[in-house]
């Protein structure tokens, strides 16, 4: 599934990677992140309560950021895995600063498999980018 996005901040890009890459803002702003600790080496081990139409599932996750170019971009990988399925993301987060204010873009590819799939096919795309919305709003609030 490919999920798209773009997310305006009204803040300069070092201040919008550093909410993109702080375990406390990331921990308030990831939906239904229970927990989120750092492993060491941009590697974060998150605890996640999601669900798609009525199949909801506890998720342990494991969510690394590559490639990094301070303030500019980075590729953030996930693999989770839970009783309810497995849902693994690839994405190139991008920013760009024009005026003092960034843009983030967001082009990502994932899968998902397991009765949460079987259920909920039909919703996954938009569950996913209605998750990515409710991330990129909350993290907007950090980073002002």
């Amino acid at each position: 599934m490919k999920l798209t996005g773009s997310y305006q901040f009204d803040a300069n890009a070092a201040k919008v990677w550093a909410a993109l890459t702080d375990p406390e803002s990331l921990q308030q702003c990831i939906p239904g992140c229970e927990g989120l600790t750092h492993q060491g080496n941009n590697v974060y081990e998150a605890e996640l309560t999601v669900g798609v139409g009525p199949i909801r599932g506890n998720y342990k996750a494991k969510i690394s950021m590559e490639d990094q170019v301070q303030d500019r971009s980075y590729r953030l990988v996930v693999q989770g895995t839970g009783a309810t399925g497995f849902v693994n993301g690839d994405a190139q987060i991008t920013l760009v600063e024009t005026n003092g204010k960034t843009t983030v873009t967001v082009d990502a590819d994932s899968q998902a498999g397991g009765p949460v799939m079987r259920v909920g096919q039909r919703l996954m795309g938009s569950v996913g980018k209605t998750m990515m919305d409710r991330f990129f709003n909350c993290l907007q609030k950090s980073a002002a």
